[in-house]
């Protein structure tokens, strides 16, 4: 698994309850009396405005999360760059030390 899905999941997997409970409201259920017909739909319009508004207040403070687990991410990416620069040189080195020690080596023997 790559190494950045743990954090997310980390990050959304506590507001996904909150996400699924506010995007799929429990509506009021039709009757057959006509004359109830307009009161209901705009209970369920009523219902519908309200989950559409916390829908929106949930995808906003998801997006904040996305944005600080974004930038972790690239700080982390950061770090390893570095030290992965840090182990290139060092396998530099190692390798013009090593040519260095055999050539002497040979130049002894022969």
């Amino acid at each position: 698994m790559a190494v950045w899905i743990v954090p997310a999941l980390k990050a959304i997997l506590p507001h996904i309850g909150t996400i699924v409970s506010a995007a799929i409201p429990v509506f009021t259920k039709k009757n057959a009396d006509a004359a109830s017909n307009q009161a209901i739909l705009q209970q369920q319009i009523t219902e519908l405005q309200v989950a559409a508004s916390q829908n929106a207040l949930h995808v906003k403070e998801l997006a904040a999360q996305l944005q600080s687990t974004v930038a972790a991410l690239e700080q982390a990416a950061a770090i390893a760059q570095a030290k992965h620069q840090r182990v290139l040189i060092a396998s530099i080195v190692a390798m013009v030390l090593s040519v260095t020690a055999l050539s002497t080596a040979v130049y002894l023997i022969l």
